[in-house]
């Protein structure tokens, strides 16, 4: 019998275009779940450098963190600043267009 070996999925391997970036925000944001989007917008920001986008949002590389982790609740002017971080825009979009 042979052993198989496995390694832990990384979604971040996958996010290295604007496009994928977007596919994965908007999947988060489509399950109304809050944890899940801090997760998803925490997983960006390490793509694109914490300490980086920690510096552009005007937030400390520990406050950001802590914000964007499964645990984390961002407020909304926090949740701003970091999307316009990371060169990201919050839009509106109907349900019935969805």
């Amino acid at each position: 019998m042979s052993t198989v070996k496995t390694t832990p999925f990384d979604v971040s391997k996958y996010l290295q275009t604007d496009e994928a970036v977007q596919a994965y925000l908007e999947d988060a944001f489509a399950t109304g779940d809050a944890s899940e989007i801090a997760d998803a917008l925490g997983t960006i920001a390490r793509v694109k450098g914490m300490a980086k986008v920690a510096e552009d949002a005007g937030l400390s590389r520990t406050a950001l963190y802590r914000t964007l982790s499964s645990e984390g609740r961002p407020e909304l002017p926090t949740l701003l600043k970091v999307m316009e971080a990371l060169g990201l825009r919050l839009s509106v979009i109907a349900k019935t267009a969805a």
